[in-house]
């Protein structure tokens, strides 16, 4: 079932993108989500002969690991409208896996926008030749006592004292040593060969004086928790990974604290923004299971969804879906297009996006009656991959403050 595109100045050429992402989605991210959302120790997912490295490795194959890179370092190059209906089409198949080689990205994604030699070489480059699997990324940035505050660029509690991170950088001749912790929630941390890691240089400036390194993690020092055991997105591996003195060179910091909020901006407004994107094809799947499933069941002597008060559900969860995909596309649109982005929109964008795709969920597995709550049905794992991103990348209720911080700097009275 395709969904009608209101944007009629599609090229030929993203409409057959957006084709060929989205029958990969249906034939291989669905099945393979399914079979990982099945394993009940999520230590399996990463085993050798675990589907997820199929999956893995077919997506980087057809080169989807560098959406985010540059052509002229190897990546695709997409625009950002062509991003937005690429990660709609991939969280369509499974939310789970389109989080998973999306931050595969966040290290050389960065690398790539700083494009020093350093970087390009020793990051950039291997992780735009890799199909092995050989070069994985992670964005590390929630800690144990830290989640979506570490977010609150423009708050007073951002530059108190009082409040710094976990994990800490000091000066070490050339480079720095780190110590600390990051909690269970970094996606693709089990397994990840580099991170994205956001820490703190400077306690007297609070969470404000933070920093941006990108760490490969073979480093000695470096270990590693065991796979989180969690609701949903059970195809994305997360866990924790923590710092005892690692030791790493120079050109690995991409952030000081005098740079580290506009890298903050600029990795949420991503971030968010892709989140949008991604949960309005959550949202989209939910809505077409629910579709479907009301023309087969038969009830009263005819389909549900003859019935006017399905109907009126079915309208209620179309227009989320639309509405979801028009605030979405056109923030990720704009903040990919300008310097520095309106980071208001991009959390407009998640928040919106991501309650939409639970209440949609929600009100498909209403539908489904008994049965949507069944994992014989698809609607159920759908229902709680879309529960989890109301806390993940920030929490719905701490992105809006905010945001309403942002609107009250930005707009005047």
């Amino acid at each position: 079932m395709e969904y009608l595109d209101l944007d009629l100045n599609l090229t030929d050429e993203q409409i057959d993108m957006k084709k060929s992402v989205h029958k990969f989605a249906r034939e291989v991210l669905r099945p393979a989500a399914a079979r990982l959302d099945a394993l009940a120790d999520p230590e399996d997912v990463l085993k050798k002969d675990s589907v997820y490295w199929d999956v893995m490795k077919k997506m980087k194959s057809l080169g989807y690991h560098t959406v985010f890179i540059p052509e002229n370092f190897g990546g695709l190059g997409l625009s950002p409208l062509e991003l937005h209906i690429f990660w709609e089409e991939m969280a369509w198949g499974s939310g789970g896996l389109a989080v998973s080689i999306g931050v595969d990205s966040f290290p050389a994604f960065f690398a790539s926008m700083l494009a020093e030699d350093k970087l390009v070489e020793n990051i950039v480059n291997p992780f735009v030749n890799d199909t092995e699997c050989n070069f994985i990324g992670c964005w590390a940035i929630t800690e144990p006592d830290h989640g979506s505050d570490t977010l609150m660029v423009g708050t007073p509690s951002f530059r108190d004292s009082k409040i710094t991170g976990n994990v800490k950088a000091r000066r070490d001749g050339d480079g720095w040593v780190l110590n600390g912790q990051k909690s269970s929630w970094v996606s693709n941390g089990p397994q990840a060969t580099h991170a994205l890691l956001f820490l703190n240089i400077d306690q007297s400036m609070g969470m404000a004086g933070g920093g941006v390194a990108i760490v490969p993690l073979d480093l000695p020092g470096v270990s590693r928790g065991k796979a989180l055991n969690k609701m949903g997105q059970r195809e994305v591996p997360q866990g924790e990974i923590f710092f005892d003195d690692v030791l790493i060179p120079g050109w690995c910091m991409v952030a000081d604290p005098e740079t580290y909020e506009a890298m903050l901006d600029i990795t949420l407004s991503l971030a968010n923004g892709c989140m949008g994107a991604m949960f309005t094809g959550v949202a989209r799947a939910a809505f077409e299971e629910a579709l479907a499933y009301s023309r087969e069941r038969i009830q009263g002597g005819v389909p549900i969804c003859r019935h006017q008060l399905v109907q009126k559900k079915l309208f209620d969860m179309f227009m989320k879906v639309e509405t979801a995909r028009a605030i979405s596309r056109r923030a990720l649109v704009h903040n990919m297009s300008v310097t520095p982005p309106s980071l208001e929109y991009s959390i407009a964008s998640k928040v919106y996006c991501t309650q939409a795709a639970f209440e949609v969920a929600n009100e498909a597995v209403q539908i489904f009656g008994g049965y949507g709550v069944s994992k014989e049905y698809y609607i159920e794992a759908l229902f709680r991959d879309a529960r989890g991103s109301l806390i993940e990348d920030g929490s719905n209720d701490v992105l809006s403050l905010m945001a309403a911080e942002a609107i009250l700097r930005n707009y005047g009275n």
